[in-house]
């Protein structure tokens, strides 16, 4: 343990030139997201500013469309992508670091009204709509799948919440974090319901592009990081900003159990 502890923070404190590290990503609520005063807020933005002040450096923060901010990090244009689950495709395109952030519960929303055969058998939906959005990456047993499945792709979430609460589809693919916020901003909560069981849980990272030239930040972010999350830093962190984190401690779970709605009176 001793030895791991050193090490980690040899790699920490080896020198590395300071820079303004940019960090792209779309708009995740609770964990990358910017305001109507221009702050920004979220995990993502928490856990690289302490990375970043620590390694000395300072970090700038820009909102994409999601297929643009991973072309970007993929072609080495920003440094860092606020994020992303792991796919083997992804895994070919970035450096993840060695440990996920925040764990998110993907699910199926459906309408109130309806009844959806879903009991975890993704083959089941094969005659059923389903939105997902575009560059999404819903899990491996989703990804075998897909070829079944009638699947209208939408290029933002909310464009899937509008098809779905007008019966242009059946199902809508997501994950739960996303989509509490902004089903309930769209006063939708009646109309719309979450499935049981979930789809999948998925872990998100940070990333650095490849090119070799970001090994050492990427190395040196990624002993900053694991010494966070081994001290209890990033479920602290989690819990002030209402993210699962996959810590396992459980004062930094909000609530999320799935429930049906439909299963209530």
């Amino acid at each position: 343990m001793r030895k791991t502890i050193f090490l980690l923070l040899a790699l920490a404190s080896a020198p590395v030139h300071a820079a303004e590290r940019l960090a792209v990503g779309t708009t995740f609520s609770h964990i990358f997201e910017q305001g109507a005063d221009g702050q920004w807020h979220g995990l993502g933005v928490d856990v690289l500013r302490t990375l970043a002040a620590r390694a000395g450096d300072s970090v700038r923060f820009k909102l994409y469309p999601w297929p643009r901010a991973l072309a970007m990090v993929e072609r080495a244009q920003a440094d860092i992508l606020v994020g992303p689950y792991k796919s083997p495709e992804r895994l070919k395109l970035f450096a993840f670091m060695d440990h996920p952030f925040y764990r998110d519960r993907m699910v199926f929303y459906a309408r109130s009204d309806s009844n959806p055969p879903w009991q975890g058998d993704l083959a089941a939906l094969k005659n059923r709509r389903i939105a997902a959005v575009r560059g999404w990456h819903y899990g491996a047993q989703f990804d075998q799948v897909r070829p079944l499945l009638d699947i209208s792709e939408v290029p933002q979430l909310e464009n899937g919440v509008q098809m779905l609460a007008l019966g242009r589809v059946d199902l809508l693919a997501t994950n739960q974090r996303n989509s509490t916020e902004l089903i309930g901003g769209l006063h939708l909560e009646r109309a719309l319901t979450v499935l049981c069981p979930d789809i999948t849980q998925l872990d998100g990272y940070l990333a650095f592009p490849r090119s070799p030239k970001f090994s050492a930040v990427r190395a040196r972010y990624n002993a900053l990081f694991t010494e966070m999350v081994r001290s209890g830093e990033l479920a602290r962190l989690g819990a002030r900003n209402g993210v699962l984190v996959p810590s396992g401690d459980a004062s930094a779970r909000p609530s999320g159990a799935c429930t049906d709605k439909r299963d209530k009176p």
